[in-house]
């Protein structure tokens, strides 16, 4: 009698702790930390290249910084639809999670859009408006969209889910300080997005012409896929 009391508090405990998984408000935790650092990284890039900042790449690098360090413990500091899918391919993380973060991630980055143009006063900006790519640059804004996001998700592998490098206290600098060296080696080229929430709400702004997005979207797409690939390739022990 006493065996099957506790066989069966043993149950209903294991029950009530799943319950409280399922139930656990840090899943939804997760999404709301993916849409507010989304929406910060996106409105610092409308607000700074809306409004004609020089400074513009230290300050994308830089709030892409901090909210990887202010986020990172609890959604892992994505802020990019680019490197959840490149996570998704090392098994990091699972389908559901992945589409929940990109419903967050591409709803967080349009509202942000939304709300750079009501607060740009198109009389004072200072941008040279929407960028429009010749065709015969298409090949030149594919290939460093797709340098650059590769890079963005390998660093990011390596310093923020490697178990080798366990509770560092620089990844969000290395992470963030990518974007920066993207955005100043290629911004003239390709306006330096590396991030497909980034390049769709750059367009609802007005600062990325609509009908070359596919080249952006599908860059960004290929270089994620590539670079969880390269670092299961390179790394077959750290899983």
């Amino acid at each position: 009698m006493v065996l099957m009391r506790s066989h069966e508090k043993t149950r209903l405990t294991a029950t009530e702790k799943s319950a409280d998984i399922v139930s656990s408000p840090r899943s939804a935790a997760k999404y709301a930390v993916e849409a507010i650092g989304t929406f910060l990284l996106v409105f610092t890039i409308g607000a700074a290249v809306g409004g004609g900042s020089s400074l513009a790449p230290p300050a994308i690098g830089g709030v892409l910084m901090v909210m990887v360090y202010a986020g990172g413990h609890i959604s892992g500091g994505h802020y990019n639809p680019a490197v959840t899918l490149a996570i998704l391919v090392r098994r990091r993380i699972s389908m559901r999670d992945a589409a929940r973060y990109w419903i967050a991630q591409f709803g967080a980055g349009l509202i942000a859009a939304a709300v750079v143009r009501w607060i740009i006063d198109p009389d004072r900006a200072t941008s040279p408006g929407t960028l429009t790519v010749p065709p015969h640059r298409l090949v030149a804004v594919f290939v460093v969209e797709l340098l650059f996001t590769f890079a963005l998700c390998f660093v990011v592998f390596n310093v923020r889910t490697s178990k080798h490098q366990p509770d560092n206290s620089y990844y969000g600098l290395a992470i963030g300080f990518t974007v920066v060296s993207g955005a100043f080696a290629v911004g003239a080229i390709s306006g330096g997005a590396f991030n497909p929430s980034v390049t769709v709400a750059a367009a609802a702004a007005g600062l990325f012409a609509w009908p070359t997005l596919w080249v952006y979207l599908t860059a960004q797409g290929i270089a994620a896929t590539a670079a969880g690939i390269t670092f299961l390739a390179l790394s077959p022990d750290d899983e």
